[in-house]
């Protein structure tokens, strides 16, 4: 008789999600939207939802959050609906944590445990585990409430009168400070290895182009759509976390880098924003900055409005730099209210271009505006005798080229663009060649 197969499948966890509705929360967004998204961020833990609902809470209670009432009604649904995980879409203290999962007699998660919880599934370089590792072990320092017995019990002291000795709390809060520690570490030395690498690469006149915009805008398509690379891009909150880079070729042959960033989300957990510093400082550093907007979500200004401040708390002050505001997934607009987004794009503040990063439509004026806002130089004219493809070669990859004119005898004069670095790594490296001042002559110089 053959034996019995082995199911090796995770058992499906059945999820209550529970927004709370109080007073000063949420500002533009709806709480159905709000809901709408906590769903989400619970389908990318793989929780089957069985019930989503919004409960207000007239008066925040420093036990259980909500009132009695809501306590009971929402313990008597998690038995009805058999429910595994609750998630409550705030943030809950130690204590009212504790209390709502003996009350509910289910496993309690908060918003920051969830976005966690999320990260630290999807973080692949060391940097990314680094980092998610720390802002988890900093929430679950502040979890270490005396839920069980154990904590309280004590350990011996040294010596014959080594004392009571430290409570079981006490021991697993310092085990956790010495392995944050640890980690902190390792990750400045990451960071170390990152201001090299960002310091190797200013060396080499490319500008830097970060994409920054809400989770699930389409920043990583967009990444796709620009790069011709492969970037996982998925319908589905949070699906990139690791900073990519890729080359990014502006018109005119001048390359240019490109930085794709972790998505932002409204209410970002403090332990998050704290841990991610080091991967965000690419849009710190970048010359240009495109803010991806989902402009066919009603929601969109909201979420703006959101990745700024979150910008804002992190040190980048969106007024004083190069932004563009790319409105992506106007495939999914009517067809009716292009006329009107198109020209609510042109008095726009920064600036805002129209794209479709799935159909490509409008990616070839964003890379124009790009390149025109990485040009900050003048142009300078460059006269290159015949066989001189070396330097040609040269300008088209280190510059923007914006005319080219090509004598009978072999002669080429050009029209580059070069910032003050690339324009004395060129007169050193090739000397012989004339430079001076573009004359009149074309349009665009």
């Amino acid at each position: 008789m053959s034996s019995p197969s082995i199911d090796h499948e995770t058992p499906v966890q059945g999820a209550l999600i529970i927004h709370p509705e109080r007073e000063g929360r949420g500002g533009a967004r709806s709480s159905q939207a709000r809901l709408e998204e906590a769903e989400g961020l619970a389908l990318a833990l793989d929780l089957e939802i069985r019930r989503g609902m919004v409960a207000p809470v007239r008066k925040r209670m420093p036990a259980t959050l909500f009132g009695k009432g809501k306590v009971a009604e929402i313990g008597e649904l998690c038995e009805e609906l058999e429910i595994d995980v609750a998630v409550v879409d705030d943030a809950l203290t130690p204590v009212q944590q504790r209390n709502l999962e003996k009350a509910w007699k289910v496993k309690v998660i908060d918003r920051t445990g969830l976005i966690l919880e999320i990260f630290a599934r999807r973080a692949r370089t060391r940097e990314g585990r680094l980092q998610v590792e720390l802002a988890r072990l900093s929430y679950e320092r502040s979890r270490l409430v005396r839920t069980w017995t154990h904590l309280e019990r004590q350990r011996g002291g040294f010596g014959v009168m080594g004392g009571p000795g430290e409570t079981q709390i006490e021991t697993d809060r310092r085990l956790l400070a010495e392995k944050i520690g640890r980690l902190k570490k390792e990750l400045v030395e990451v960071r170390r290895t990152r201001t090299l690498q960002r310091s190797a690469r200013k060396r080499r006149p490319y500008p830097v182009v970060a994409l920054v915009g809400y989770t699930n805008a389409g920043k990583s398509t967009l990444f796709n759509r620009l790069t011709d690379s492969k970037v996982m891009a998925e319908d589905m909150l949070f699906a990139t976390l690791d900073p990519t880079l890729r080359m990014l070729n502006l018109p005119d042959g001048r390359p240019a880098i490109l930085s794709d960033t972790v998505g932002f989300i409204s209410d970002l957990p403090h332990e998050l924003v704290e841990a991610f510093r080091a991967t965000l400082e690419e849009v710190k550093e970048a010359d240009v900055i495109l803010h991806v907007r989902d402009i066919a979500s009603p929601e969109s200004s909201a979420e703006a409005a959101d990745v700024r401040e979150v910008l804002e708390r992190l040190g980048v002050d969106m007024d004083e730099r190069r932004v563009l505001e790319v409105w992506n997934k106007i495939d999914l607009t009517p067809e009716e209210d292009r006329p009107m987004l198109e020209g609510d794009a042109r008095r726009a503040h920064p600036p805002a271009l129209l794209v479709s990063a799935v159909t490509g439509e409008g990616v070839t004026p964003l890379l124009l505006a790009v390149a025109d806002l990485v040009d900050e130089s003048p142009a300078v004219e460059a006269h290159l005798p015949a066989g001189e493809g070396a330097a040609i070669a040269w300008l088209y990859q280190n510059g923007r080229v914006i005319d080219r004119q090509t004598g009978d005898d072999g002669a080429v004069r050009m029209a580059v663009r070069l910032t003050p670095k690339a324009l004395g790594q060129f007169e050193q490296l090739f000397p012989r060649i004339d430079l001076g001042a573009v004359s009149p002559g074309p349009d665009d110089l």
